[in-house]
């Protein structure tokens, strides 16, 4: 720690800086107080540089309320942003434990059933992020902090952080100008273009759990960041001695395709799908680096110019990572630390030339037989030549055209909801047979932090606006939708009840139903056909216009804990746990009453488990709470308390303010 002597304490109006807690490549931590509530927080002052830089300037004053507005269990949360003279800061809660960073340090792996859960609570953080449009783009064990439970895998165990400077640091557009990010957790994308998407994040921990079970990142070894970022592009992780199932996971989590990746809820939810089969595995010896790296393709197109004065160019490298004159770049000695490095962005013209594989600039003269023209002519015989010999082969010396395929093909598609207030993912994935004309949908059901009870809603849509003739589910209770009971009146609506999905775990359905696409594009219509399931199932849980406390784990859309406006001491307090739906707050079916009478409500047992999924504690420091954390007791004066509440996936919940004061007074 750097004490603050000499040094302007002063954060704008609010806040007062400390001490030094850490620096990095965009700036340094302080740990802080606000001035109007004393409370500590966290504040990280970006580097001078930065101030002179306009363009960020603004977009720091217009992300304000995106960042400020990013709310989850497993995410530091940031409170303010400061725009002051020369500083640029952006104020976060205080998180006193330690990093990811440090305890591999202390040990070197993880046992595989920690690892994945560890990564699952990550991927839970960006799934809330991704919601909102919000990449992180800089994953690594050092942004994730630790509370001293975490190994209980609690919500708000671990808190991924830095969301702030990814997002503001780099271009608005997703497009960076720099090169920013930890070379060792970079995607192959990032790299080669200096573009990236939701999925970046996603390859990103990837990264993280494969260096939780083996100590190491999987492309670290010798050389320098340009070499360790050269493997993502070209070369396979090497394989960890884990079970089948985890592996295969963790390899789409590294697909090179951003496309082939799961999105982060999808990829949380297979993770927590292989808990038990990994509970008692213990964790791998850590694993050195490996003789060579199997590659995962030829010779890739990288982009280049990562000095102020050498322009971004494309260019040809080989295996080893190398360009055509055989010059590697030295960007330094390989190692965790985030680099921020000038990069000019490639136009579109020299994006596409990298696509196609063909150098845009070349490093000398180039031989005869790599000219595109000499290629190209190749290339044209050849194709002639293969077309020949086809038309022969398939003509058979006859004029007879080849039969009209009139039948549909086989087709799959898939789709996933964003993740519910309740902590409720949905994914669908339908498969098409065109021999039975039937569709088979299997609907997977996943929850984060709290167990959860249907029935849920599913729309199954028919083809031309009638519902399918006849769906046959297997596996679950189901019955059509009963609008007089439920209040839902959408057609083609099913209620269907898989049991209980437990924390942390997930249950999947499946039906099927009769529906042709003969005489289309099979796999555009029935991806068509799935999002408009999705979307027809959607607007009816969330309809506005209705009042109803059926499938509440999808319309739930906040919490409300009702204090009395004032109380005694030594009394205790009766506060009321209300839903708030799409309609609004709903006064009339509460969800919880402390002290309780009687049996849980639907309500509760459906987004939490029951009592064991509410807990009240004490927001002012003048509150006693019950060890089971049900019933709430006004101990001492003070004019303004709160209770603070967490119901199921619902964390920070917070009652209105009260006075406590002594009888009579």
């Amino acid at each position: 720690m750097v004490q603050t002597e000499g040094f302007e304490d002063a954060l704008g109006a609010g806040y007062r800086l400390l001490e030094r807690r850490g620096r990095g490549a965009a700036g340094e931590v302080w740990r802080a107080v606000d001035r109007r509530t004393d409370e500590v927080v966290a504040a990280k002052l970006l580097r001078s540089e930065h101030v002179a830089d306009r363009d960020l300037v603004g977009r720091f004053i217009r992300e304000r309320s995106i960042l400020t507005g990013l709310r989850h269990p497993n995410i530091v949360a940031v409170r303010d942003l400061v725009v002051e003279g020369d500083r640029l800061a952006i104020v976060m809660d205080f998180v006193e434990g330690g990093s990811l960073r440090e305890v591999l340090h202390e040990g070197g792996t993880l046992p595989p059933a920690l690892a994945v859960g560890v990564a699952a609570a990550v991927l839970d953080g960006l799934a809330g992020a991704h919601d909102q449009g919000v990449l992180h783009r800089d994953i690594k064990p050092d942004n994730v902090l630790l509370s001293e439970t975490w190994r209980e895998l609690r919500p708000g165990g671990l808190k991924l952080t830095d969301f702030g400077i990814a997002r503001i640091v780099a271009d608005g557009a997703g497009t960076t100008t720099g090169l920013l990010g930890t070379p060792e957790y970079m995607s192959p994308e990032l790299l080669t273009t200096g573009e990236c998407d939701l999925s970046t994040d996603v390859y990103a921990v990837g990264i993280l759990l494969y260096e939780l079970l083996a100590g190491r990142t999987p492309f670290a070894g010798p050389g320098t960041d340009y070499t360790v970022a050269h493997r993502h592009v070209s070369s396979e992780p090497p394989r960890l001695p884990v079970p089948e199932a985890l592996w295969s996971v963790l390899e789409s989590l590294l697909a090179k395709d951003p496309a082939a990746r799961p999105s982060a809820a999808r990829a949380a939810a297979s993770l927590r799908g292989l808990a038990g089969r990994l509970a008692d595995l213990p964790a791998l010896a850590p694993q050195g680096a490996p003789g060579e790296f199997a590659s995962a393709r030829g010779p890739v197109t990288m982009v280049k110019g990562m000095s102020p004065v050498e322009p971004a160019v494309i260019e040809e490298l080989g295996p080893d990572g190398s360009d055509a004159s055989g010059e590697q770049i030295d960007l330094g000695p390989s190692g965790p630390e985030t680099t921020l490095r000038p990069m000019q962005r490639v136009p579109a013209a020299e994006r596409s030339a990298a696509t196609d594989r063909t150098p845009a600039v070349t490093a000398g003269p180039r031989p005869w037989w790599r000219d595109p023209r000499v290629l190209a002519v190749v290339a044209g015989a050849a194709l002639l030549v293969v077309g020949a010999v086809l038309f022969a082969t398939h003509s058979g010396g006859t004029d007879k055209a080849p039969a009209q395929q009139t039948q549909a093909a086989a087709a799959k598609a898939t789709q996933q909801d964003p993740s519910l207030p309740t902590g409720l993912t949905v994914s669908r994935e339908a498969a098409y047979d065109p021999q039975s004309k039937t569709v088979e949908l299997t609907i997977t059901y996943a929850a984060q932090n709290a167990p959860l009870t249907g029935p849920f809603l599913e729309v199954i849509p028919g083809r031309g606006g009638a519902c399918p003739p006849e769906t046959e589910w297997d596996g679950v209770q189901q019955e059509s939708n009963i609008p007089s009971s439920t209040g839902v009146t959408t057609a083609c609506a099913w209620s269907v009840d898989p049991g209980e999905v437990p924390a942390q775990g997930n249950v999947s359905v499946t039906a099927r139903m009769p529906l042709s696409f003969d005489g289309a594009d099979t796999s555009t219509a029935l991806q068509s056909w799935l999002d408009d399931a999705a979307d027809r199932t959607n607007q009816a849980v969330q309809d506005s216009q209705l009042n109803s406390t059926a499938y509440p784990v999808q319309r739930l859309q906040s919490i409300d804990i009702v204090a009395p406006a004032r109380t005694v001491t030594s009394k205790t307090l009766h506060l009321g746990v209300f839903p708030v739906w799409p309609s609004g707050e709903d006064t009339l079916n509460p969800i919880y009453r402390s002290p309780s009478v009687g049996d849980p409500s639907s309500l509760l047992t459906a987004i939490a488990g029951g009592e064991k999924g509410i807990r009240f504690s004490d927001g002012c420091g003048s509150l006693g709470v019950s060890p089971d954390g049900l019933a709430v007791v006004a101990l001492t004066v003070t004019p303004e308390c709160h209770v603070a509440a967490q119901v199921g996936n619902f964390n920070n919940l917070s009652s209105n303010t009260f006075a406590i004061v002594t009888r009579g007074g």
